[in-house]
């Protein structure tokens, strides 16, 4: 009777934490506004040295500039790369330090996961990051102090082609085209967590990105699309 009760009392405390967090979540940012006909690219899980660089050169062959959430573990592995996105001239953000879900976080991983991967893709921009993407959009109670604490704003996306189920490349420029709006942001993978993600990726960016364009949308980063007059002001969590 009495484990019973202390597994009920334990399942609920963690419920709150990690689904009861996905309230505050209410404040994070989906989209941009919806003021012009401008779309945000974002890039989730890498770098990656093959398929972070193929990205690289297709968007410069488009003129696209984007935002990249990095891992900053994975960016310690490829500092090339980090810096060839920094040069294009495309934005970093954070996608915490080992993409572990905060779900599995305690209080002092998640200052870890989000401060380390702050100070670390910060200095390798030159520049303080200003966005954070939870691993798989997945949020929890301490996650907005240690926003707060780096500057960071929380960022999901308004336009997901492929989540945890692969999707063919024609699907996936297709569904994006189906749901463009003024303002969204698209989540997209330039690193294997789905198996073959970046490789469906990179076919289907060039149909998508012509696809957008013939539809009269602009590309920016995130900070672009948010702070249209380039402002630092941070939103609230």
């Amino acid at each position: 009777m009495i484990l019973g009760r202390l597994a009920l009392g334990a399942a609920a405390a963690w419920a709150a934490y990690t689904l009861g967090a996905h309230v505050l979540a209410a404040g994070c940012v989906r989209r941009g506004p919806a003021t012009r006909r401008r779309i945000a690219l974002t890039f989730d899980d890498g770098p990656d040295a093959v398929w972070t660089e193929r990205t690289l050169v297709l968007l410069d062959k488009q003129q696209v500039r984007a935002s990249f959430f990095l891992v900053g573990e994975r960016a310690a592995r490829a500092p090339e790369t980090v810096r060839r996105i920094v040069a294009a001239g495309h934005e970093i953000g954070s996608h915490g330090w080992s993409h572990r879900s905060l779900w599995l976080c305690g209080p002092r991983r998640t200052e870890a996961e989000i401060g380390r991967a702050h100070r670390f893709l910060s200095e390798a921009a030159d520049r303080p990051v200003l966005h954070f993407r939870p691993p798989w959009g997945m949020v929890n109670a301490p996650m907005f102090a240690a926003l707060r604490r780096c500057g960071e704003r929380c960022v999901f996306w308004s336009i997901q082609p492929e989540g945890l189920r692969a999707a063919p490349a024609a699907e996936q420029a297709e569904h994006v085209m189906r749901r463009a709006h003024p303002g969204a942001i698209v989540n997209l993978h330039d690193a294997e967590g789905v198996r073959g993600a970046p490789e469906r990726l990179l076919a289907a960016l060039p149909a998508m990105i012509e696809g957008l364009r013939a539809a009269g949308y602009d590309f920016a980063t995130v900070g672009e699309l948010l702070e249209p007059r380039g402002s630092a002001t941070l939103g609230i969590f």
